[in-house]
């Protein structure tokens, strides 16, 4: 019997909120700069690892940039459905994203967006809705998006699962973009 295939995917969470370590505690790592997480995953064929990193949207996390972005299969962009303000900087964290991470096909990048905290209700008239979180989506190519809770473990595994399987898709259409390279190359190259 032969070994599944093992990919390993590096996964960047950015916003204003932690998220990873509320999660994934079991696998948690203090890292300088920030959190650190392993989730494995079995995809078809394929045993994935996922290597969250989390800077929980620390200010003093920013100047990591390049190097913490660096590498990254796929960005997840998360905010408090209770606090509106930390959906109105998903923008920057997008932007900061392409920028620092270099992307030359930002439009093809794997991002997903999770609203977090759906079990809380603060009473604030302000909620960031699921409506508002599907248009924010759609202007930006239609990234995927999930409402969560982390305390009450509610759709995490789902929106890393899809994570992982975009990232996977990105990382094939890569893959058949070199393949189809490689045979177009003279042998004498």
């Amino acid at each position: 019997m032969s070994q599944p295939l093992r990919s390993l995917l590096k996964v960047i969470v950015l916003g204003d909120c932690g998220y990873v370590f509320k999660k994934f505690r079991e696998q948690y790592k203090a890292t300088i700069g920030a959190d650190f997480a392993t989730k494995e995953l079995e995809i078809g064929e394929r045993v994935v690892t996922l290597q969250i990193w989390d800077t929980a949207g620390q200010e003093r996390f920013h100047s990591l940039g390049v190097a913490f972005y660096r590498g990254a299969d796929c960005c997840i962009l998360v905010y408090d459905v209770n606090v509106p303000k930390s959906f109105e900087t998903l923008q920057h964290w997008h932007e900061e994203f392409i920028k620092q991470a270099d992307l030359t096909e930002p439009e093809k990048f794997p991002f997903v967006l999770i609203g977090n905290k759906v079990d809380l209700e603060y009473g604030s008239t302000e909620i960031v809705s699921e409506k508002q979180a599907k248009e924010w989506c759609g202007c930006r190519g239609n990234i995927q998006n999930f409402m969560t809770s982390a305390k009450e473990d509610y759709n995490v595994d789902v929106s890393f699962l899809c994570a992982a399987q975009l990232a996977l898709a990105n990382e094939d259409d890569h893959n058949i973009w070199q393949a189809s390279l490689d045979e177009e190359m003279p042998s004498h190259w």
